[in-house]
């Protein structure tokens, strides 16, 4: 059949629309315009194309694909307001991938762990550092009037940062002593022996055998883990890590008060509930210090029957009290044991700018993003965050900001309002301050991810104070 005249000079159109046309990436990239001109083709429900604006479409996609949390400055309760998608609160998609594993020197996993019971596999360090996977994904943190929000996503949304795939130890650190390295076993061999290495306390019921390491230096524990490989990916706690991971378990329980009883069950909605318990949080100092002179009590894996899942588990220190024994209760978060109590941990990338009331009277928070900038003298590649409390209490308001920093502001909370957790400092003399994070195990509920000690040089090692191993990849 012939086209007619019309016809024909339609056909040519369509074919030199077809051969004039561009892939998508040819075409001019779009920066620097303004997304709310922009317009996309769209299908309704019966499969007609439409136009939308694609501002208009951007925060039903966050509705749909992130979710989080939000606190409100003007009440005490510690009690989130869940937002989001309900249900990706139900499947939490990003907490489920987190993941035991066995990593190499080099980064690489060798394995990962069963999700059910670790103690199948090989821990000791001859197979490689047992660690904790944390996923890589995006997050927002941000201010309206006095709500305080965090949304995270398995996909790269406006307004969104890349949270990059980590790693943290499974167990608060210990050093193999044959080499220095800091590690995460569990090995009650005399290599790996932890606190400050006393092989005379090896067949006594305060043996370090199997504990984790302290009394060393924040600039000793990164040393130590530095020696795990050429590069800076390997760290001892680290900062950026850690906020992730307290980040992680509040939008995961919607509650600031991680101290709260611990329950498997999940609520009527399907939401997490309650917390990860006391803690190893509340012996009495005075027994503590009679036993081990502060030095630590639980061995590192005591908790590993519960693999990749949170809970309790009870652990008994023979002889803790004269004849008598005493029960703990060790908390774990997805494969991480002792998330806050039993050491103070050490942590690198923030440092503190401390000047006394009669040198300008401020404390300065400055975190660095990058392990290569790590160090303990001065605030090359750290970025100022914000200002801490110049005062000791109960953490009222965090710093926050953009990134979530988890620095009191400002005190005068409670043990169950607010943030839940204690705030310590120091301010009588210009210097730098590190930070410990946790508490340790007499500190009762001053404990918990957001309980911060600021007091101390980085140089200064106590008997109560560890840490924990982490690797950064660069990529």
């Amino acid at each position: 059949m012939a086209l007619t005249a019309d016809e024909e000079v339609k056909v040519r159109q369509i074919i030199a629309a077809y051969n004039n046309g561009k892939r998508l990436n040819e075409l001019p990239i779009a920066d620097g315009s303004n997304p709310f001109g922009f317009i996309t083709e769209v299908l309704d429900s019966d499969g007609e194309s439409k136009q939308a604006g694609l501002a208009a479409m951007l925060p039903y996609v966050e509705e749909q694909c992130s979710y989080g949390g939000e606190l409100d400055l003007s009440v005490s309760s510690s009690v989130l307001t869940r937002t989001g998608n309900v249900t990706l609160h139900k499947t939490l998609p990003i907490q489920s991938k987190m993941r035991g594993c066995l990593l190499s020197d080099n980064g690489t996993v060798i394995e990962y762990l069963n999700p059910n019971n670790w103690r199948a596999h090989k821990l000791d360090g001859s197979n490689g550092m047992v660690m904790v996977e944390i996923p890589d994904h995006w997050r927002r943190f941000y201010t309206n009037g006095n709500k305080r929000g965090v949304r995270i996503s398995e996909y790269p949304l406006p307004g969104y940062h890349f949270v990059k795939k980590c790693y943290i130890s499974a167990y608060e650190a210990t050093v193999q002593r044959s080499t220095g390295k800091l590690a995460s076993v569990v090995n009650t061999s005399a290599d790996y022996r932890g606190g400050n290495n006393q092989a005379d306390w090896d067949a006594l019921p305060k043996t370090q055998l199997g504990k984790p390491a302290t009394y060393m230096s924040r600039t000793a524990f990164r040393n130590a883990a530095r020696k795990r490989g050429t590069t800076t990916e390997w760290n001892c706690m680290d900062y950026n890590a850690y906020i992730t991971l307290a980040w992680l378990y509040y939008i995961e329980y919607g509650n600031l008060n991680c101290q709260l009883a611990f329950n498997a069950q999940k609520d009527s909605n399907g939401y997490a509930q309650g917390g990860l318990g006391n803690g190893v949080t509340t012996w009495d100092g005075t027994k503590w210090n009679n036993f081990s002179g502060y030095y630590p009590i639980i061995p590192c894996g005591t908790s590993d029957e519960l693999g990749n899942a949170s809970g309790e588990v009870a652990y008994t220190l023979e002889k803790a009290e004269g004849e008598n024994s005493k029960v703990f209760t060790v908390p774990r978060y997805r494969g991480i044991e002792n998330p806050f109590g039993h050491v103070w941990k050490w942590t690198d990338g923030m440092n503190m700018e401390v000047k006394t009331d009669a040198n300008g009277g401020t404390s300065k928070v400055f975190v660095a993003i990058d392990p290569a900038n790590y160090n303990d003298s001065n605030y090359n590649g750290y970025t100022l965050r914000g200002l801490a409390a110049r005062q000791e209490g109960y953490t009222k308001e965090m710093i926050f900001g953009e990134h979530g920093d988890l620095i009191a502001s400002l005190v005068g909370g409670g043990s169950t309002t607010y943030w839940c957790d204690y705030y310590y400092t120091y301010k009588n003399e210009n210097r730098m301050q590190g930070v410990l994070f946790g508490g340790y195990t007499y500190r009762g509920v001053l404990a918990g991810f957001g309980y911060a000690h600021t007091a101390n040089a980085p140089s200064a090692a106590n008997a109560h104070v560890g840490s924990r191993l982490c690797f950064i990849p660069k990529a």
